[in-house]
């Protein structure tokens, strides 16, 4: 079996690639030719949860165990920590076992950026990150790569975190999340708050929305928020109750939503109007990990990288 290190993941995930092999993945998804159950996880009371994300998607058998700990923050280490593992869909005999940190990062930011370039508007111009860690930054890389800004902001309930992300890129920092939203074109809302972080009022006419945000203890987009437009999930799998589905969709139709890959399929619409409202909400789905981790796997055996062992 490969071991691929999160330093070998980095290398070699190629994020343009990322993106096309995410449009694909969703396609799949929608079309209903993916195995992907529902993702348990196993609670630790008060410290955070243990999730599984099995998935079978063209042709690729994968599993990811994710740990989520939210005050791992204060620790200086990531919320989010991952590992997965590939299986030889003829065989199911393991593959490789690769670090999913890095893979959960920026397949959530590339599926964000894919949402963007497939719902904003052609003329967006002011992007607003809000939120200054792991994924505002993941956000500010992948954002750039499928459409071009005039100008970024960021924001952070830490000023001085969101200064230091802002300058580290080029971007322009702000003293609230009102600030940063009022007039932007794309909002990228990336934080674990376990409550709404914007509200609908601050969103400019035809403003699109991304919100990759999950709290156990409450949503980070309002309600008015999720019902302004145009509403987009990965997969209608994110009605469900967490720890499978999101928090600021409980309760809600799962037919007021279109998942992004039936968009990209032409099968239902997306942005009708200039005006429009769009908001993609993220619950994490293990096609994105699939797609990621093959393309590291099929790189990885082509370079010869990475450390072969036997279990």
């Amino acid at each position: 079996m490969l071991f691929l290190s999160q330093a070998d993941v980095r290398r070699l995930l190629d994020l343009d690639e990322l993106v096309e092999a995410l449009a694909g993945a969703f396609r799949e998804v929608s079309a209903g030719r993916t195995s992907v159950p529902a993702r348990i996880a196993a609670m630790v009371p008060d410290r955070g949860l243990l999730a599984a994300m099995p998935g079978y998607v063209g042709g690729v058998l994968e599993t990811k165990l994710v740990s989520v700990f939210p005050h791992n923050h204060e620790r200086g280490r990531p919320s989010h920590q991952a590992l997965i593992v590939l299986f030889d869909a003829e065989t199911g005999s393991p593959l490789a076992l690769l670090d999913g940190t890095h893979i959960t990062a920026l397949r959530t930011a590339a599926a964000a950026a894919l949402a963007t370039r497939t719902l904003a508007r052609d003329d967006a111009a002011i992007l607003a990150v809000l939120g200054a860690g792991v994924q505002g930054a993941s956000h500010l890389e992948m954002l750039p790569r499928v459409h071009h800004f005039t100008e970024i902001r960021v924001a952070s309930r830490d000023v001085d975190r969101a200064r230091s992300l802002a300058a580290s890129v080029g971007a322009r920092a702000t003293g609230s999340f009102e600030e940063a939203t009022r007039g932007a074109d794309v909002v990228c809302c990336c934080t674990d708050s376990p409550e709404p972080i914007i509200s609908a009022s601050w969103l400019k006419e035809g403003a699109h929305v991304t919100s990759v945000g999950a709290n156990p203890r409450g949503p980070e987009l309002d309600s008015a928020t999720l019902r302004a437009g145009l509403l987009v999930v990965e997969s209608r799998a994110a009605f469900l109750p967490p720890p499978a589905g999101c928090a600021e969709l409980q309760g809600m139709d799962p037919e007021a939503a279109v998942e992004l890959g039936e968009v990209l399929a032409g099968t239902r619409p997306g942005r009708v109007s200039a005006a429009q409202i769009t908001v993609y909400k993220s619950m994490g789905h293990a096609a994105e990990d699939a797609v990621a981790a093959a393309l590291v796997h099929r790189r990885a055996v082509s370079e010869g990288a990475g450390i072969e062992v036997e279990l």
